[in-house]
């Protein structure tokens, strides 16, 4: 059950999350910590191949894909054959070591090839989190530019004082005004839609920590690398 807050409680709670909760926000329990995001070490280049994760359980994949409370953001043609939904938080520094060293690999392999597509919903465990993706849904087009800029830039905004002057420094950079910003922020039906993105992927699918991935319905939670992707990916193929 997500906790109910107040009208204007994201845009006022900014100044108010410790640091320190908000940078190990990848579970309900805050388990992760942000010293796990650290850049793996270069693999030999005389590695054996990867097998593929085993799926720690599957959902009905025409469930998993079927409209929500918001419109999907999607990479890929609608027809590839491998389907992959990413239940991410902003704050979480998993999601965000996967969108800068996997994910880019993966659209080049995978998703630009029409092999694979990626849909990315919202599951913010944090208030901050929560600002992150509303700020990248009023991006409109912008979307997963907004996304990767805050994933890159996750430091300087998701553990400061101050998350509200950092996200507004940043915004400005994507072409926000002050009044858009706080516009943004104070859209209640925007934050309830979000939550409720939350709340259908922990109710109806299981999810309870970020990233989650499901292929094809195959459940796989944790921040996958290239390899473990394409192993899960290229037996789909």
């Amino acid at each position: 059950m997500l906790r109910s807050l107040p009208r204007r409680t994201v845009l006022s709670s900014l100044l108010a999350v410790p640091a320190a909760l908000v940078l190990a926000a990848c579970s309900d329990d805050g388990d992760a910590v942000a010293q796990d995001a650290t850049p793996a070490v270069p693999a030999e280049p005389a590695k054996p191949a990867v097998e593929a994760p085993k799926p720690q359980g599957t959902v009905d994949a025409a469930k998993l894909l079927e409209a929500g409370p918001l419109p999907e953001k999607v990479l890929g043609k609608d027809d590839a054959p491998v389907t992959i939904v990413e239940y991410a938080s902003m704050t979480c520094p998993h999601c965000a070591h996967f969108h800068e060293t996997t994910l880019p690999e993966l659209k080049t392999k995978y998703i630009d090839t029409g092999k694979a597509r990626l849909i990315f919903r919202e599951f913010p465990f944090d208030p901050r989190a929560e600002a992150g993706f509303m700020l990248a849904r009023c991006s409109n087009d912008n979307y997963f530019a907004m996304v990767d800029v805050l994933f890159k830039q996750q430091e300087s905004w998701a553990g400061v004082q101050d998350a509200k002057a950092a996200l507004l420094q940043i915004s400005k950079l994507a072409g926000f005004s002050q009044e858009s910003f706080e516009a943004c922020l104070t859209d209640q039906k925007l934050l309830e839609d979000v939550r409720a993105v939350r709340e259908r992927g922990s109710n109806d699918f299981g999810v309870d920590s970020t990233p989650t991935f499901f292929i094809n319905g195959n459940r796989y939670p944790g921040a996958l690398s290239i390899d473990e992707m394409s192993a899960i990916i290229d037996g789909m193929l």
